[in-house]
């Protein structure tokens, strides 16, 4: 078990208020009592409620920060500290390996990066002093814990010499102030999200069933007063948003012997590779056990990693070089890595707003910079990554996992998932309501144990339009022929948020797609749908093809390499992709292989003439040669992305091999061994997070 503070263990899925009416509306009379109360501007305590907990309430379970209820007020007494995952094995984590504190703000330089729970001003003793109710109350009833954080931001706004006022503008540096952030950047990137916010309105219905609104008020804008306090001073390296609190703790390059070296590679990236994905990891850890295991040029590597309290960053490896943290040589060489701290098996303890948000912001930053496409080809979960071989499937990686709110996430990144044709489309997109799409899952709490009910990203398929039929099976993750499971690390029938199949059938409320070469249905009502329609473009097996081979990566082919390189197996992965069966493609890639070793200049990379397409195959991408099929278009699609007809791999070092493509545009581990052994980025197998 990772070491920490044994105060109150947090429950691994948390609980339902018992509220089965969604048109409850006790939560929103809550926020207009209490503003009224403590003179408060509703859409102030709103705004502030929606950024802290996105309004859901958790009764009388606490996060990682110790906070409860909508306003996610903090008691610092109550830290918690978090169970081993259920099955560390199949995701990232230090397999409950104890490890030391990790260093603090004077090793890292700047802001404090290690997980001590300073008090802040959202807290609830304080809070519970004020409107005179047992601190209990606060923990565990909604309506109070709204009336304390209306408390604590009245007397924030008289501490700041300021009156109650009605108009939200005035109330500026008391939302900056709710937090507690010690870093002046992100207290203020929070108040401009609250008042973004106050502008825009917002509706949801909360995980406890509450409906709650918020109108949109357009024309507020905050007086701010200037601030001379300075946040941290920056380190050169880090590359991150102005308006984030970031820092750097670099990760080792260095040679362990002769014939091995961590615990990554340097690169010219996108010169000498194109940047063209974004991998989304959580640790299965503490962030201090990560950030002591990202040292360790025995282990593994990623670029940054998120802090799950405040949403702080801190880079690791430069986005240029290759981390090593995908369980793929292929996707690190093309990727940058992104860990955020916490455990797929307890996402209302752990995916807190912030932490969200400020991936969010990194992500744009970083699709901006590399002009990487927002869809879910392209920005993805450590989960959707292809397996480089057939024989490393099963060594594949499950998080951030069937919780992890892909819709919510899209929304922040300014490329909204959402239908793009009408619903008897020849392609969907997965998109289920993540609040009230709770399917069953087990393994939370141990091994077969039914999970606690949560919105969840995921479908589940089946063989037949019943679910009563078998669970699609997926033969690679379980060569030996065990079937899928509703286990919540078992990938074998499932389907995520933003992910776009082709249409193979319909059924009534029932939609087949085309998954790892079989008809896979899902249920798919019209009055509750899990999936929407789309357009785009489809790859098919050129006429008079029965089969094509799909891979988990594009290599060159055998006469691009040199002489004196051995060329890697291609290892076709074992599925079938069949005449008449469709899979979308929503980029072309070039072919490449690097051949690693320890060197004070970036490796030389091969490039192929052979091109390749990026498909939705599974649960996971995969990519097919383009010399193997055909493009064919829904209504109204348009090309894909660096369609291998018109792309080119660079020539030369100098060329930028960038992917193209809008960042702004909407659409939607290798074999066993140490993480340094023979200079691969891909091998997996290490204690580490990210996986190789």
């Amino acid at each position: 078990m990772i070491a920490g503070a044994a105060l109150l263990p947090p429950l691994l899925i948390l609980p339902m208020s018992g509220c089965a009416d969604p048109s409850d509306r006790r939560l929103q009379d809550a926020f207009t009592d209490a503003a009224r109360e403590f003179h408060v501007p509703r859409s102030v305590l709103m705004s502030v409620s929606y950024l802290q907990s996105r309004w859901d309430s958790h009764p009388g379970a606490p996060s990682v920060a110790g906070g409860f209820g909508p306003m996610h007020l903090l008691d610092p007494e109550l830290v918690t500290t978090p169970a081993p995952s259920a099955d560390p094995g199949a995701t990232d984590g230090v397999h409950a390996q104890p490890r030391a504190a990790a260093p603090g703000p004077a090793a890292t330089g700047g802001a404090d990066t290690s997980p001590g729970r300073a008090v802040q001003p959202a807290d609830l003793p304080h809070a519970a002093r004020l409107i005179h109710v047992p601190a209990e109350q606060l923990r565990k009833d909604a309506v109070a814990n709204v009336r304390g954080g209306a408390a604590l931001l009245a007397a924030t706004q008289r501490q700041l010499g300021k009156p109650l006022s009605t108009d939200p503008g005035d109330w500026w540096e008391a939302v900056a102030r709710f937090p507690g952030t010690r870093d002046v950047s992100s207290a203020a990137a929070y108040a401009d999200d609250v008042f973004a916010l106050i502008r825009r309105g917002a509706h949801r219905t909360t995980a406890e069933g509450q409906e709650v609104t918020l109108p949109a008020t357009p024309r507020v804008r905050p007086r701010q007063q200037a601030s001379t306090a300075q946040g941290p001073q920056r380190q050169k390296d880090v590359e991150c948003p102005a308006e984030l609190a970031c820092d750097w703790l670099g990760a080792p390059y260095e040679e362990i012997d002769d014939s091995a070296y961590g615990n990554h590679d340097l690169a010219d990236r996108p010169r000498d590779q194109p940047i063209e994905y974004i991998v989304i990891h959580d640790t299965e850890a503490e962030l201090p056990s990560m950030l002591q295991t990202v040292q360790d040029p025995t282990e593994s590597s990623w670029h940054y990693s998120i802090r799950s309290t405040d949403g702080h960053i801190t880079q690791h490896v430069k986005t240029k070089d290759e981390a090593w943290h995908s369980g793929s040589q292929f996707v690190n060489a093309r990727s940058i890595g992104i860990e955020h701290e916490g455990f797929l098996t307890q996402p209302g303890t752990w995916y807190t707003e912030r932490m969200y948000r400020a991936s969010a912001r990194l992500v744009k930053y970083l699709a901006k910079k590399y002009a990487i496409p927002l869809d879910r080809q392209h920005i993805f979960g450590h989960d959707n990554v292809p397996a480089p071989t057939a024989d490393s499937i099963p060594d594949m990686h499950d998080d951030p996992g069937p919780f992890w709110d892909w819709r919510h996430y899209f929304d922040l990144l300014g490329a909204p998932l959402r239908a793009t044709a009408g619903p008897d489309s020849d392609m969907v997109t997965i998109l289920p309501d993540y609040a009230t799409h709770k399917p069953e899952f087990t393994g939370c709490t141990g091994s077969g144990s039914p999970c606690r009910p949560h919105g969840s990203s995921a479908v589940r398929l089946y063989t037949e339009p019943n679910e009563r039929a078998p669970l699609i099976q997926d033969p690679g993750r379980k060569p030996d022929g065990d079937d899928s499971t509703v286990d919540v690390n078992d990938l074998g029938s499932r389907v995520s948020a933003g992910q776009t199949f082709a249409v193979a059938d319909r059924s009534g409320d029932w939609t087949a797609i085309w998954f790892q070469g079989n008809k896979a249905w899902f249920k798919n009502p019209r009055n509750h749908p899990t999936a929407v329609g789309a357009a785009g473009r489809m790859v098919t097996p050129k006429e008079g093809l029965d089969e094509v081979p799909v891979y988990g990566r594009a290599l060159p082919e055998e006469e691009a390499y040199p002489e004196d390189m051995d060329e890697p197996d291609e290892s076709p992965l074992p599925y079938s992709f069949e005449a008449g069966q469709r899979y979308v493609t929503q980029s072309g890639v070039g072919s490449s292989y690097t051949a690693k070793s320890f060197t004070d200049t970036p490796n030389p990379v091969v490039w192929g003439r052979e091109k390749y397409y990026e498909i939705q195959f599974g649960h996971r991408l995969a990519y097919v040669r383009a010399s193997d099929v055909d493009v064919v278009s829904s209504a109204a699609a348009s090309p894909p992305r660096d369609s291998p007809a018109t792309r080119s791999a660079p020539d030369g070092p100098a060329s930028p091999a960038g992917s193209a493509g809008s960042a702004g545009s909407a659409g939607s581990a290798g074999s066993a061994g140490s993480a340094g052994s023979a200079g691969s980025a891909g091998s997996a197998g290490s204690a580490s997070s990210a996986g190789r």
